[in-house]
């Protein structure tokens, strides 16, 4: 299947050709998922693996421009520091995606290896190794001489490093989601457009939700079900005013892409140099460059997509000294996204507060699109009660004063 019949197909579920006129007994489901981006189509996904009766909800189509899930690419790692969870779920879910991939006639994974530049007997890097090696997970330390010398198109400081994933690479964000949804389509999942109003615990039926209301055009609808998975990004604490609010750090965040094909950059895998990171031309996109430092908060549904020419000006400024044949090149491209950052940068996969059958799932805060598989895993395994529960994971964990601990 080309991308002209993903699309098609894409256009033939309900989520682009609603169809409005379903009984309220077809509106009746096992699991309901708030939310078509990469945690919640994972989601829906396993859920109707384990044989649920699933439909998925949102405001727009999957991977759309305002979502999380949007935009075209992200980069892949499993080096975490010491965190074992996010080494081990990063590591999982490459396998599930790298399976999508290979199922779809277009790419969705392409395997180029991350690198990450930095200082000799760096603490993180240093407890990144240790987690590796316990996995099994391959990687290679890199001096200065071969960083410059596999790297020309870098400029490596004296004294600098490298660690490189040759597993890891970059994964196509939009068209992953997309994929995904009509795969989970064609295996049963109904998918829907509309706006989910805010939950009320108070309307609960023995401590659970038995509906959820939605506004498509000037229609109210309602779906019923038997659990229900919040997983709607930066509009969580919209949704989820109870569990979230205060819970939530939406920050603005933007992309260059500036003119350097593979031939400028040589083997250069997709790179992160702290704060900035970014992926090699791929497919023809440009050369990506990003500011990992947390951007001014927003709101997901006013803020302002246009990037700000200080940012390109402090982006050029940076190219110039990491990658000096780039700097003057002219810029291709440029985005605003967001993340939904935690208080800390863990994501939040918990019950919502008073209601025994909803999960509120997000927090995605940066770093969250390559787990996505790992994520609907762990959702499935707790709406099926079954496996051991991640307190790290818990709203009880989440402050309401951010300070990120996760990188």
């Amino acid at each position: 299947m080309d991308r002209r019949h993903v699309l098609k197909a894409l256009a033939m579920t309900p989520l682009l050709t609603p169809n409005w006129s379903f009984s309220a007994q077809q509106h009746k489901f096992d699991a309901v998922v708030v939310g078509a981006g990469v945690f919640g189509m994972w989601s829906a996904w396993y859920l109707r693996q384990a044989g649920l009766s699933v439909a998925v909800i949102d405001q727009s189509t999957p991977g759309h421009s305002g979502s999380s899930s949007g935009g075209e690419s992200r980069v892949t790692r499993t080096g975490y520091g010491d965190s074992e969870l996010y080494t081990e779920w990063s590591h999982r879910s490459l396998a599930a995606w790298k399976k999508l991939s290979e199922a779809s006639s277009l790419p969705l994974f392409h395997p180029i290896g991350m690198l990450m530049v930095h200082q000799e007997d760096d603490p993180y890097v240093m407890a990144s190794k240790a987690v590796l090696k316990k996995f099994g997970i391959p990687f290679k330390a890199l001096n200065t001489k071969q960083l410059r010398n596999n790297y020309p198109v870098m400029k490596v400081k004296d004294g600098e490093r490298g660690i490189l994933e040759p597993n890891a690479g970059g994964l196509m964000a939009r068209r992953g989601v997309q994929t995904l949804a009509v795969k989970a389509a064609q295996a049963g999942v109904h998918i829907f457009q509309g706006t989910v109003s805010p939950i009320d615990s108070t309307r609960s039926r023995q401590g659970a939700l038995t509906e959820i209301e939605y506004k498509h055009g000037n229609g109210i609808g309602r779906i019923q079900a038997e659990n229900f998975i919040i997983a709607c990004g930066p509009w969580l604490d919209k949704v989820c005013p109870e569990a979230m609010a205060n819970r939530l750090f939406v920050t603005r965040q933007e992309i260059l892409y500036f003119q350097a094909s593979r031939e400028v950059t040589g083997k250069l895998p997709t790179w992160a140099t702290l704060p900035y990171y970014g992926l090699p031309d791929i497919e023809g996109r440009g050369f990506k460059v990003a500011n990992d430092t947390h951007g001014t908060r927003v709101d997901p549904s006013k803020v302002n997509r246009h990037v700000h020419d200080e940012v390109i000006q402090q982006t050029r400024l940076f190219l110039a000294e990491r990658f000096p044949g780039i700097a003057n090149q002219p810029l291709l491209e440029s985005r605003v996204c967001q993340y939904e950052n935690s208080s800390n940068g863990d994501f939040v996969i918990d019950l919502h507060p008073g209601l025994n059958n909803t999960y509120v799932v997000g927090g995605g805060s940066g770093h969250g699109f390559k787990h996505g598989p790992a994520v609907g895993r762990y959702v499935t395994d707790r709406v099926l009660q079954r496996g051991t529960v991640i307190e790290q994971l818990s709203l009880e964990s989440k402050a309401t004063v951010q300070d990120r601990q996760v990188i």
